[in-house]
């Protein structure tokens, strides 16, 4: 029998306080009649499944079906008010509920969340953080750096939600409005101190984040990804941009390691403090990598004053150091001091593994497995030639592609991740509704063209992929098994099925006389 993987958890306050639907309908710009003006509302939820009792559902015209059609089920489980748009209004006339009416429900759900989730008033700060590579691994250090100061921390990932310690498993990268700002709600009246958010681009495009205004936006960089979404690079540019204006964010903080962190700079509407780990760029503060072993990465970050701090973080190479560095400046705009934040990270072990980034999972002494999330042409490479810094033997890739994305990037992810391995490994990771065997031909393809005398296996499913790779290998080499990183599934056919190539890859040492940890 499949197991079905967990699905998603909203968090939400235990406690909120009720408003009047005509306060709501205000904060939407609808009109709502007179005799439901005073109806009171105490959450909002566009999830039929999710409602409860005093909700506010918002019905959205979704890609198949328009979520008014469930306005029915909604009410019997205790919403109070419908949020639509003319058609869903039509679709759920038989509902019997008061019903707000706006031609884009999703461009107004983030200020009647806003209104209904107010956390002005003692709530964490903000730290947010966009850029194509690197946003989950900074905001979990950042939790990281947060709790080592002695502060609760909350996080909002790719990977997971956490919340004073409660950790549940994330859906999309940055939740929809109404959901993030119940999120922070929760953290608010869990006593979280401080929050590290991971901010996409389609966040600022969809509106998930409209309503929130961050203490400190962060840029890590930009690279070819998302041209699914995106017509350009321009264009998916222009979005990371709109993190850094008034509106957003009160300051910044901008890695000076591509080209495109200069141009944030240039049309960003706050102030902002530069950082970058390239020795031929100017910026005001200076990451550099001071050492890699298996274990992880030492560091030393340089402030504009010529201070020094020292650290060590369990993930191997330089794009993790500067993701590092960049946390630590963040900390820094949003009010720590410099010898706190230098004392508090001083001993390794202050700052926790990021789940699924560079994660190794075998014991020393056996071919080492680093399970990671890397799925552009950009993190490939600095993934790989991480890698290879600590490896004396082999550099094995074990890679897929996901289904139903940008498809303009596989040739590149294949010709980075052969030409930086000895032996390549091509297999499946989520095809969703496309033909997972024409996405592996496509990379083979990719892989060939740029090197026609690799070694290169084609090997469905995962297991069997990993398998090989680990069959493949002495104790002096490394296996870097890119894409699935934390994931605790594989999509196919719209079916998530539990699925873990942590553990996998543990069973594929074992099975072969290596030891895992």
């Amino acid at each position: 029998m499949t197991e079905i993987a967990p699905a998603p958890i909203t968090l939400r306050p235990e406690r909120t306080e009720p408003v009047a639907l005509g306060e709501v309908a205000a904060a939407a710009g609808a009109e709502v009649a007179p005799d439901a003006a005073d109806v009171q509302v105490t959450g909002v939820t566009f999830a039929s499944g999710q409602v409860r009792p005093g909700d506010l559902y918002v019905g959205i015209r979704g890609a198949n079906a328009h979520g008014a059609q469930f306005a029915g089920q909604a009410a019997e489980a205790g919403a109070v008010a419908l949020l639509t748009d003319a058609e869903g209004a039509a679709l759920a006339e038989a509902s019997a509920l008061p019903v707000l009416v706006v031609p884009a429900p999703r461009e107004v759900l983030g200020a009647v969340a806003a209104r209904l989730y107010d956390y002005t008033e003692g709530s964490p700060q903000l730290l947010g953080v966009t850029g194509t590579n690197g946003k989950t691994s900074t905001v979990h250090l950042l939790e990281g750096m947060i709790g080592a100061l002695g502060e609760v921390a909350g996080l909002s990932s790719t990977a997971e939600r956490r919340v004073a310690g409660e950790v549940v498993v994330a859906g999309l990268t940055t939740p929809e409005s109404s959901d993030m700002h119940s999120l922070i709600a929760t953290m608010r009246e869990r006593g979280v101190a401080t929050a590290a958010i991971e901010v996409s681009a389609q966040a600022l495009t969809r509106h998930r984040i409209d309503g929130v205004r961050f203490q400190v936006a962060a840029f890590t960089n930009l690279s070819h990804d998302h041209l699914d979404d995106y017509a350009s690079m321009e264009e998916y540019f222009d979005q990371k941009v709109a993190l850094f204006q008034p509106d957003r964010a009160e300051t910044g903080v901008v890695s000076l390691d591509t080209p495109w962190g200069a141009r944030v700079v240039e049309r960003s509407g706050i102030p902002v403090q530069t950082i970058t780990s390239r020795d031929d760029v100017e910026a005001d503060w200076r990451v550099r990598t001071t050492a890699v072993s298996r274990e992880g990465t030492r560091f030393a970050l340089e402030s504009p004053d010529g201070e020094r701090l020292e650290a060590m973080i369990p993930a191997i190479g330089e794009h993790h150091a500067a993701n590092a560095g960049l946390a630590i400046v963040m900390l820094i705009a949003g009010g720590r001091s410099f010898d706190v934040v230098r004392d508090a990270l001083a001993h390794d072990g202050a700052i926790p593994p990021i789940p699924g980034r560079t994660e190794n999972v075998a014991a020393p002494g056996s071919p080492a497995i680093y399970v990671d999330f890397g799925h552009s042409a950009d993190a490939f490479a600095k993934t790989l030639d991480a890698v290879r810094a600590v490896t004396t033997g082999k550099v094995i890739m074990v890679f897929g592609a996901d289904g139903d994305r940008d498809t303009t990037k596989r040739h590149d992810m294949a010709a980075e991740a052969v030409r930086r391995s000895d032996i390549l490994v091509v297999t499946d990771h989520h095809p969703r509704f496309e033909d997972a065997a024409s996405i592996r031909r496509t990379l083979a393809e990719g892989a060939l063209a740029a090197r026609p005398d690799a070694e290169l296996h084609v090997v469905s499913p995962p297991p069997r992929a990993i398998r090989l790779a680990v069959s493949l290998c002495s104790a002096e080499d490394s296996i870097l098994w890119a894409g699935p990183g934390h994931q605790n599934y594989r999509e196919i056919r719209g079916v998530k099925t539990a699925y873990s190539a942590r553990e996998q890859a543990r069973q594929a040492l074992r099975e072969q006389g290596w030891q895992a940890r």
